[in-house]
């Protein structure tokens, strides 16, 4: 008898057995109420016996889509901890103060959740002795019942005593909304059920909504306009300040478009081929404004007449001159813009005779930077090559060791040796 209640079949001859067994066995019956149970064939390998019974290898669809649940997973949990985490802060941070002196100890929660939350706080403080008895409290700062409560029940006392948070937070509405947004993706997630792409980029943008209206943001945007995300902010420093891999120019484009990389812009310093990213992407109007508007621009193009252009055409299978005329375009398109700004000083244009290495494309705002950069393959088009995007300025985490700095560094040296567009 098993321990759900069922009978189990003999194992072998071998076994002792009454008459009905016997019978069962000649027949190559199973009693009834037995459960069937699939033995590997004699001197059979697990894998031999692989059609015996369940199919337990995952093919390479599998292991894709399995992986895909578990990064779509793992970066909705690392946002619902830091909410999670949040919450919890402000919940102590205003309600301790009222009912602690009064109740004392850990009571304060239970007195707050008052009898409409009885019982989930009396539940909490179940969970908190389990984990007391069974080791599961590693650090001592866990070790009170706010938290053991989830992020639904910080939700419910931050909503009973709404008259407190009031003077801290201005609409009320803005965060249940989020953390109603958040509900789905906290479910599937704690049940380990598949996320959508969707429901994931959803509950992001409402993560870091609710982190900025409960004073917890990650920081100001890269160039004030690519903000760092929380995965980044984690796990950013094993990947220096790379925070983006497009596997091309569109693809970038898609997530990235040429108004939010350079719009806003205070310094920005591009050395490439022709900079199509820019010339063809951003308006000359777009430049005029944004040069007016206190930005630096220096720009370095590969000298059209210089025989780094001839090699390249070659490489990339083009009719000669092709090339070197659309780098041209560009000189004149950029030389208008600059003609037409009241001071053309603070907008330099440059060209170089170097074999070219690479494109980079080095925005700085007030306080951050974002750089695009691209490495030149012999037989792809810069639209076609794949594309790095790094984070510069004071919001990069590993200003030191990252590539920005790197970039910088290579862009200012061609410069110094090339020579200006009149």
């Amino acid at each position: 008898m098993s321990s759900g209640g069922l009978e189990l079949p003999p194992g072998d001859g071998g076994h002792e057995g009454g008459p009905a067994d016997a019978a069962a066995g000649a027949s190559g019956g199973i009693p009834a109420g037995a459960v069937s149970l699939a033995r590997p064939e004699a001197g059979g390998t697990g894998k031999a016996q692989a059609g015996a019974g369940a199919e337990l290898d995952w093919g390479a669809d599998a292991w894709s889509e399995v992986r895909t649940r578990a990064q779509r997973a793992g970066r909705a949990y690392i946002w619902l901890n830091l909410i999670e985490q949040r919450l919890r802060s402000v919940v102590g941070a205003v309600l301790r103060p009222v009912y602690e002196p009064v109740h004392g100890g850990d009571d304060w929660v239970v007195a707050a959740a008052g009898p409409a939350g009885q019982e989930w706080v009396q539940r909490a403080v179940a969970v908190r002795e389990v984990s007391r008895r069974k080791g599961y409290l590693l650090d001592s700062a866990d070790d009170n019942v706010l938290s053991f409560l989830t992020l639904p029940q910080l939700r419910e006392l931050m909503v009973q005593h709404w008259p407190c948070f009031e003077p801290y937070f201005d609409d009320r509405r803005e965060i249940e909304q989020a953390l109603d947004e958040l509900e789905v993706t906290r479910n599937v997630v704690s049940r380990n059920r598949a996320l959508s792409r969707a429901v994931l980029e959803q509950a992001e943008r409402a993560s870091a909504r609710l982190l900025e209206v409960l004073g917890g943001g990650a920081g100001s945007p890269a160039a004030d306009r690519l903000p760092i995300d929380a995965v980044e902010d984690l796990v950013g420093d094993r990947y220096a300040d790379v925070i983006s891999v497009h596997p091309d120019r569109v693809r970038l484009q898609r997530q990235l478009p040429a108004e939010d990389l350079f719009g806003g812009a205070r310094r920005l310093d591009a050395i490439g081929i022709g900079l199509n990213l820019l010339v063809q992407n951003f308006s000359g109007r777009r430049l005029v404004r944004l040069a007016e508007a206190g930005c630096r621009v220096r720009l370095l193009f590969l000298n059209p007449a210089s025989s780094a252009v001839k090699r390249r055409e070659r490489e990339l299978g083009l009719r000669k001159g092709e090339l070197s005329r659309s780098v041209e375009m560009n000189i004149l398109h950029v030389r208008r813009v600059r003609a037409g700004l009241r001071d053309p000083s603070r907008f330099e244009i440059h060209v170089f005779d170097e074999t070219p290495r690479f494109t980079a494309y080095l925005v700085e705002g007030e306080s951050s930077g974002i750089a695009v950069v691209q490495s030149y393959l012999r037989r792809a088009r810069g639209m076609e090559a794949p594309v790095l995007v790094l984070r510069g300025g004071r919001a990069s985490r590993d200003a030191e060791h990252g590539l920005f700095p790197t970039y910088r560094e290579e862009f200012e040296s061609i410069w110094q040796d090339s020579r200006p567009v009149s």
